[in-house]
């Protein structure tokens, strides 16, 4: 049975109290609810909840108190007696309410008046009291919970006085039960607290911080169990709530308390998760943003050295099972307040667990000392070269270490990859002439072929190139022709409909990933590829993929970067000088296998892996040719059926069988079909097959419902080509005046098909108990065919004709209004034709407005397709699509938006819609990326001026919205190149790279919009702003600002109307300068951004080529938005820094301790912290601890405290410094803290005390002193050394602590 202690709340140790107190809390709102609208049935529900939450906890306090009569330990019975209490308190409170809410149920009886509002808004009549008697019961409770609060503290303190317990070395039983006693009151008052805390947050606020410390100090002494020290650690958490909370308790003598506590074994788990908490807590309170303008001041963590490196102790050790959450905080801590991490040890922790830690926290502390990076106050704190670089040690370490270490590196990949996908990560990187990224490019060169081909691996990830299946048939050597394109490839291309749109120019990550690709082509990636392939002359797998790799970075190149840029990668001047290397053999066969493999790449490439999304059929294609010659085909046979003679026509409706039997599947179904679809389309041989044949009449019959031949056939694919059938029966039957009087009055199937519809009229007074358009029919059979046919006849002005005859438009205008029936109305939209304007259009319209929201949402998504599929833009489909903005659900608002967006790429359908002059004030945020396309066009940007959107809208992204825009444009990259990133991650999804619609460039993309921007004056802001703050890098806000403002400028240049404000402000060399300059990454980055923004003009790629900044053209000259410098370390390279000193603080040394004995037990403690020598210093504490003369030393507070300064001024594990504690006899408690602080002041040495020459030389012993009586057998081989320190600690007085051991070379003499 779990304490309440380890949970979260007070009270959770069993789920019903935990519901029962948090219920009860939220009775009290609801009351006041219930008392406004008076309806007796509310009142009833409340008091059976109250009742059913009495229940609750009267069972639970039964169960309690059944559980004390068992024979139970005392830590159980403790946490018993602790939930009994808490179930008595709850079922006091909700007697009380259960009380009161009777006494206003009587009142309510008796007729007395309640306070009612007519409707929202209005202010209640007798507001005013009514609010002042909910105040007075509020300060009521108020005054209630911190009376008992105070009574707490009262109470604690007075648990604290009357401590007279002997010592321990003689304990009585009479006061371990006394101790018990006050440990379990100290526990039930600071759990009762607890419960205060929490029900009233106003408590925290008045609560004196100071009192509740110094009455919990005694609960936190080593007399105490565990469990009251974890409460109290409990209670001093839930008091605080804010920034200034945690500087008072800062200045608190709290601790060396919390140093011991992290230093106790796993026995203690439970006190130190509290405490653990406890600094958890404080970290969260600082890291809340106390005022947005006061942001600029960093900020500080208030806990002392002393815990800092207890808790970082905590982290280092493996064992420890609170480690992940100490490291996650330490993380967030250097974030923080960088300087304290530092002094106390937790960087170098940091850096060491990001290259041997933990693989789960990698991510973690990798994207933690990127946001370090990107500072130069922070980064300082780092040594260029020897610090990140770490990250890498599993990859350029790997030569020898075996198959065992092939997972270290692949989690090592993934922090390389998180690292280099960030500007922070590629600039540190890219430092010291390239240094890193070199190194990782030479590990091809190790001959271990599994490190090789994870690394390889790496680089096919970090350049964003996804592996088709065919790359594996590469890799293993065969050859590529034996895949081929898949025959319904046309089909595929068919059914996924995609739109067709303008090339995509403005690609973030394609802009990333080419300036990756020229780094890594720069640090030798090419040639180290190269190097693989001359290692074997027959070839690998491991060659082969190197192969792939390099025909993949020169694909890229080709792609994303600039003719002349991509030409040297291109190039492989190695790989041709081996091919042309005459003299060796082996030179020649690696050189021309590795051509050829790239030649074969390339040239299967588009044959391989097509773009489907542009792809069209080709007028020269070769599947061209192949289906002209199957509609040639097709032609010739209609021509020759319609021309079959007589005997050839009887003999072939003869052979289909439907004049002999009724059994359908002894048809011959390739005859009837090529009867409809070739002779029958001849209006002689249709009116034969329908007056003298009567073939018609019996094949038609075979389609009528109620004769259950064709609505019975299961729904299986064998069985859909008799839908197909029917359909083109429908169509030859319409082709011809015969065929259309055959269907309109001598055949029953079109009458049948509408009595089926009856049967579902809600109209119709008969209901069948079976409808032939039942659910199960229409999933399981083929009747839904019928919907298919009837949407043959709705393609044709003869077929509607026939379907308004029978009235079948009535009958789906009656079925749109069945709410159970979706599936049907679905179904008739969907198949339905709506060329012809007429009835189909309204049942449509009818569906988009139905009742039923799912209804609803098809109909709108159908109406998407159809125009999306519409090749020119049709009005009426927009017009209705721009009905369905208006909504009320706002998921079909949402879809209706998605579609109109998608619609008005089109720059005919934009012109169309925004004649229409759609109002969409109402649609808030979904509507904005709508409008902002019809700004780009003049009629629509003089609608919406004339709205007065444009002034507005202004405002608000000049303000507010430029910050937002930044924010998402950097979420959003953050994700994509992320490699933990969800395939199917909606934020993912939406954004494929493209630069997301900005206010003002597609304000600069009409003549009117660029006057209203010169108007405004913000561009002449925006470029003052730049040039002042360009080179900005301490002030956040500031920095944020900038970048916003770089991104609206990058969007007006990308525009031809936009680039003049640019060049009259002569903004692109600002912007070329901070890009060369700046010292945050990030900022850096955003102006690589803005550059190829800036080029995706011609005229803007003429002006940053005369900067050395190359544009990226298409093949026909065009720009694509893609700009790369051509003077590539200028802009990565970042300039070097000189690590930052640690501040230490001035006063932390001591005087030295006179006595020898102290002398020698706090020398031996501080070797401990040199683990060369550690060894020997415990066993000579041992032999210390030992010694009579050496007792008082392991009981001294003076000496304690020198203990706990050395541990809190250097590092030490967390075994050792348990061992440390586990030394020293004196309990910690409240007398020894206050000792403790007395020794702080009085042995602090004052700050122009200075060590003399001698003592600095000074040599300690830390094998102690020699004794020449009781000393063991076992010192004997130690007395020579300790003769030696002897003489030397004799001969010079005072006596000084130096932290340098005996240095002695043994064989040789003075």
């Amino acid at each position: 049975m779990p304490t309440s202690i380890d949970q979260e709340n007070s009270g959770t140790s069993h789920p019903a109290n935990g519901s029962s107190s948090s219920q009860s809390t939220a009775i009290e709102p609801t009351n006041q609810l219930h008392d406004s609208e008076g309806t007796t049935r509310d009142y009833d529900n409340q008091l059976d909840t109250l009742n059913a939450l009495l229940e609750r906890e009267n069972r639970i306090k039964e169960g309690a108190e059944r559980f004390l009569k068992l024979p139970l330990n005392e830590t159980m019975r403790l946490q018993v007696e602790s939930e009994l209490e808490m179930a008595t308190g709850e079922i006091e409170s909700l007697t009380r309410k259960i009380e009161l809410e009777t006494s206003r149920g009587r009142r309510r009886k008796n007729g007395v008046p309640v306070n009612r509002r007519k409707f929202a808004g209005q202010a209640p009549p007798v507001g005013v009291r009514f609010r002042a008697d909910s105040d007075d019961r509020d300060r009521d409770d108020f005054r209630t919970a911190l009376a008992q609060a105070n009574a707490c503290i009262k109470s604690l303190s007075s648990l604290s006085r009357p401590i007279t317990s002997p010592p321990p070395s003689s304990p009585s039983s009479t006061s371990s039960i006394s101790a018990a006693d006050n440990d379990r009151s100290r526990i039930d008052i600071m759990n009762r607290f607890v419960c205060i805390l929490q029900r009233s947050l106003r408590v925290r606020y008045e609560v004196n911080l100071p009192e509740v410390v110094q009455a919990i100090i005694p609960a936190l002494s080593d007399r105490c169990s565990m469990r009251c020290r974890a409460a109290a650690y409990r209670l001093v958490r839930h008091a605080l709530v804010d920034s200034d909370s945690a500087e008072e308790l800062h200045k608190q003598p709290l601790e060396w308390f919390i140093v011991k506590s992290l230093a106790r074994d796993n026995k203690h788990a439970i006190e130190r998760e509290q405490v653990i908490k406890l600094i958890r807590t404080i970290v969260d309170i600082v890291s809340e943003p106390r005022d947005r303008r006061g942001v600029n001041g960093t900020k500080t963590i208030p806990l002392s050295e002393p815990i800092m490196r207890a808790f970082v102790a905590v982290a280092e050790h493996a064992e420890d099972p609170f480690r992940p959450i100490c490291v996650q905080t330490l993380a967030e801590m250097i974030l923080i307040d960088i300087d304290l991490v530092a002094r106390s040890g937790g960087i170098r922790f940091l850096l060491h667990a990001l290259g041997e830690g933990p693989v789960e926290a990698g991510p973690i502390l990798a994207a933690t000392f990127l946001h370090i990076i990107d500072s130069p106050r922070t980064r300082a704190y780092l040594h260029l070269g020897t610090d990140l670089e770490i990250a890498l040690s599993a990859i350029t370490d790997a030569y020898g270490k075996g198959a065992d270490h092939a997972d270290r590196m692949r989690s090592c990949t993934k922090i390389i990859q998180l690292m280099l996908r960030t500007w922070s990560g590629l600039m540190y990187f890219c430092l010291g002439d390239q240094h890193a990224i070199k190194s990782i490019v030479n590990t091809l060169r190790i001959p271990s072929l599994e490190t090789r081909e994870i690394v390889l691996d790496m680089f096919f990830d970090l350049f964003n190139i996804k592996a088709p299946q065919w790359y594996k048939t590469f890799i293993d050597g065969r050859r590529l022709t034996m895949y081929r394109k898949p025959r319904a490839f046309a089909d595929q291309l068919a059914d996924q409909k995609l739109p067709e749109k303008a090339p995509e120019t403005l690609k973030l990550t394609d802009q990333y990933i080419a300036l990756l690709v020229l780094v890594f082509a720069d640090a030798g990636l090419i040639d180290a590829l190269t190097a693989m392939l001359e290692e074997c002359t027959t070839g690998s797998n491991l060659s082969r993929k190197a192969t792939l790799l390099m025909a993949e970075v020169m694909h890229m190149a080709n792609r994303v970067l600039p003719l002349g840029v991509a030409a040297k990668i291109q190039a492989v001047p190695r790989v041709f000088n081996l091919a042309a290397d005459y003299n060796r053999g082996e030179h020649r066969i690696v050189g021309t296998s590795a051509l050829s493999a790239i030649d074969s790449f390339n040239r299967n490439r588009l044959r391989l892996q097509p773009s489907v999304r542009n792809a069209r059929p080709r007028a020269n294609s070769a599947e061209d040719a192949v289906r002209r010659g199957q509609r040639q085909v097709e032609q010739v046979k209609i021509k020759m059926g319609m021309q079959m003679d007589d005997k050839t026509f009887q003999s072939s409706l003869l052979e289909t069988q439907v004049m002999l039997t009724k059994d359908s599947a002894k048809w011959n179904f390739e005859m009837l079909q090529e009867l409809i679809e070739g002779p029958l389309l001849n209006p002689k041989r249709l009116e034969e097959a329908i007056k003298v044949a009567r073939f018609m009449r019996r094949l038609l019959s075979f389609f009528h419902p109620f004769t259950h031949r064709f609505s019975d056939l299961p729904k299986k694919q064998p069985n859909v080509r008799w839908v197909r059938l029917g359909c083109s029966l429908l169509t030859t039957l319409l082709a011809s005046p015969d065929g259309i009087r055959f269907l309109a009055s001598e055949d029953d199937l079109l009458k049948q098909i509408v009595k089926c519809f009856a049967q579902l009229d809600p109209f119709n007074g008969t209901s069948e108990s079976d409808p032939m358009f039942s659910k199960y029919r229409l999933s399981e059979t083929l009747t839904y065919g019928y919907f298919e046919m009837l949407g043959t006849l709705s393609k044709h002005a003869e077929g509607i004709e026939l379907m308004e005859k029978f009235k079948f438009f009535t009958a789906f205008y009656h079925l749109s209004e069945l709410r159970d029936r979706e599936d049907l109305i679905t179904a008739v939209i969907t198949n339905l034709d709506y060329t012809i304007d007429g009835h189909p259009r309204i049942v449509l319209s009818k569906a988009l407005t139905s009742s039923d929201v799912r209804t609803r949402l098809y109909a709108t998504n159908h109406l998407g397709d159809l125009i999306r599929d519409s090749i020119t833009p049709v009005a009426w489909t927009l017009r209705l699509l721009l009905t369905q903005i208006y909504d009320q659900a706002p998921e079909v608002c949402e879809l209706a938006i998605q579609f109109l967006e998608d619609a008005c790429d089109a720059m005919e359908v934009l012109q169309l819609v925004v004649e229409m002059q759609p109002t969409m004030d109402h649609l808030g945020e979904i509507g904005h990326p709508l409008l902002l396309k019809f700004m780009s066009t003049p009629m629509g940007f003089r609608y919406l001026y004339s709205a007065g959107y444009i002034d507005r809208e202004m405002d608000m992204w000049f303000h507010d919205r430029n910050i937002y825009y930044v924010v998402e444009v950097e979420i959003f990259l953050s994700k994509v190149f992320s490699s933990e990133a969800a395939e199917d991650d909606e934020d993912v999804l939406a954004f494929d790279g493209v630069v997301p619609p900005h206010f003002y460039g597609e304000m600069s993309k009409t003549e009117l919009g660029c006057q209203v921007l010169s108007e405004k004056g913000h561009f002449s802001e925006f470029s003052h702003f730049i040039k002042q703050h360009g080179l900005e890098s301490e002030d956040l806000e500031l920095i944020l600002k900038l970048k916003s403002i770089l991104w609206a400028v990058g969007n007006v240049g990308a525009t031809e109307g936009g680039l003049p404000f640019l060049e009259e402000e002569e903004i692109i060399p600002a912007i070329l300068e901070i890009a060369g300059h700046s010292l945050i990454p990030s900022v850096r980055g955003t102006c690589f951004f803005v550059l190829g923004l800036i080029s995706s003009t011609s005229q803007g790629a003429e002006i940053l080529d005369d900067y050395r900044w190359e544009a990226t053209l298409s093949p026909l000259g065009v720009p694509t938005g893609l700009c790369i410098p051509l003077d590539l370390d200028k802009f990565i390279s970042l300039p070097a820094w000189d690590p930052v000193g640690i501040k230490r603080d001035g006063d932390s040394r001591l005087i030295p301790p006179t006595s020898h004995t102290d002398l020698e037990v706090i020398s031996a403690i501080e070797n401990l912290s040199n683990t060369v020598i550690a060894n020997a210093a415990s066993r000579s504490l041992a032999r210390m601890k030992s010694r009579p003369e050496y007792r008082s030393a392991f009981s001294s507070p003076s000496v304690f405290f020198r203990a706990l300064h050395a541990i809190s001024t250097q590092r030490y594990r967390l075994p050792v410094r348990r061992y440390i504690f586990d030394l020293f006899t004196a309990e910690l408690d409240g007398e020894l803290a206050l000792e403790l602080s007395v020794c702080a002041n009085s042995l602090r040495a004052p700050p122009t005390f200075k060590q003399s020459e001698a003592h600095i030389n000074r040599v300690v012993s830390m094998f102690g002193l020699k004794h020449t009586r009781g000393a063991s057998e076992s010192d004997d081989e130690d007395d020579d050394m300790d003769d030696t320190v002897d003489e030397m600690v004799n001969d010079r007085n005072p006596v000084m602590i130096t932290l340098r051991p005996v240095s002695r070379i043994i064989g040789f003499d003075k």
